[in-house]
């Protein structure tokens, strides 16, 4: 097995180091990949706008959670935050090959760590315990040191490297994105989670305003509460949920808030979600109790209304998202069939809601809550009052 081992201080991490795990992957064939975000590195000082190790172990967890949808696994090792003093790559690796003694390490590196390895402390046993893959911005910048680099290696040490010239490459630092983080600007060279997850958290000098966030800065804010693989859904309830609102009259930007938040606390552990409904002092029903499943709709509408202000129009709307309810607003049936059938839904055959949604939309919710009752009673699970209290109230508004 080949393993991958990337680390940097990711302060933060940023699309370039996401490109260049991506392609090291692939070109070396790796089987898995780590990600180590650094805890006091020997080679340089921190910035002063450095955000505490836990930030920015989460921000690596994000870009790793994006780069696992890919065939390689990839994961975070922390451990370097964890420990005191300087963060000596010898040590992780040692750690690593003790973890597996028999599998090949691939340690990866920029341009810049590469042709100063020879500094590096303990680099005999560094250079014994794994093999090295360089990456380079270009091969006009970087081939001539690169091959200098590589023959003293192989002269002074024995070692064969590999550089590598990465296409497509993302060329900035990330001292240039935390100046222009300070600026309100250097998003796009961010993974969007982490872009959101810097600006709820007000990291190296944004200032966003959480209660009071453009649709624009909303997005990348509720990506950074979502694994990955939810993303696309999100996105697309919120799509499907802005076509809605325009067909039938309601507020866009409502329709648009309640649809990006409405899985925002989907990721919780059940015992997560308890603690959360203790806190917002959220009463459970039997079915609540027993399903943790239901229970994001409304921790979720409960951080939506204290974290980010939302109208009390949206709260209800994430509220009701899940098990639906008799007599729901505009904007409750809005937000319950965009989540249900936007594009990436494909658990059934979703065409004729599709179509009728855009139609006559109580009887495209008559129909959804039907479809979602039958299906949940055939596979045996539990079904909320609800869900039932609504199909039928909409039953008797088509006799």
């Amino acid at each position: 097995m080949r393993i991958g081992i990337y680390g940097g201080t990711f302060d933060p991490i940023h699309l370039g180091h996401m490109c260049a795990a991506q392609y090291a992957a692939e070109l070396l064939h790796l089987d898995r990949l780590y990600l180590i975000p650094a805890g006091l590195p020997p080679h340089k000082h921190l910035a002063d706008s450095t955000p505490a190790p836990e930030h920015r172990l989460h921000m690596t967890e994000l870009a790793a959670d994006a780069l696992s949808r890919t065939e390689c696994p990839v994961e975070v090792w922390g451990e370097e935050l964890r420990q005191e003093g300087k963060s000596y790559t010898v040590n992780t690796l040692r750690a690593f090959r003790e973890r597996y003694p028999e599998e090949e390490l691939w340690l990866l590196m920029g341009t810049d760590m590469f042709l100063t390895i020879q500094t590096w402390y303990h680099v005999e046993e560094l250079l014994q315990l794994c093999r090295i893959c360089a990456f380079g911005r270009s091969e006009k910048d970087t081939e001539e040191l690169f091959a200098i680099q590589r023959d003293y290696l192989k002269e002074r040490y024995g070692v064969s490297a590999t550089t590598v010239v990465l296409p497509k490459l993302v060329d900035i630092s990330s001292t240039a994105i935390r100046k222009r983080l300070r600026a309100g600007e250097g998003g796009e060279f961010l993974l969007p989670a982490v872009y959101g997850y810097i600006l709820r958290h007000g990291l190296y000098g944004t200032k966003a305003d959480l209660k009071h966030l453009s649709i624009r800065q909303l997005r990348p804010v509720a990506m950074s509460y979502l694994k990955a693989r939810r993303v696309p859904h999100v996105l697309g309830t919120e799509e499907t949920a802005a076509k809605l609102a325009r067909r039938y009259g309601a507020d866009e930007e409502e329709a648009r808030r309640a649809a990006l938040l409405h899985d925002c606390t989907k990721r919780l552990t059940q015992e997560e979600q308890l603690a959360l409904c203790r806190h917002y002092h959220i009463e459970l029903d039997e079915y609540e109790r027993r399903e943790g499943k239901l229970l994001h709709a409304k921790t979720g509408a409960a951080v939506a209304r204290d974290v980010f202000g939302v109208s009390e129009a949206v709260y209800h709307a994430i509220w009701w998202h899940t098990t639906g309810k008799a007599d729901m607003t505009l904007l409750e049936k809005i937000l319950y069939l965009a989540d249900y059938m936007e594009p990436s839904r494909d658990f059934c055959d979703l065409r004729e809601l599709r179509r009728l949604a855009f139609e006559d939309l109580d009887r495209a919710l008559l129909l959804g809550f039907t479809m979602a009752v039958e299906d949940l009673s055939d596979q045996g699970m539990a079904l909320h009052p609800n869900s039932v209290y609504a199909r039928d109230y909409l039953k008797g508004m088509f006799p």
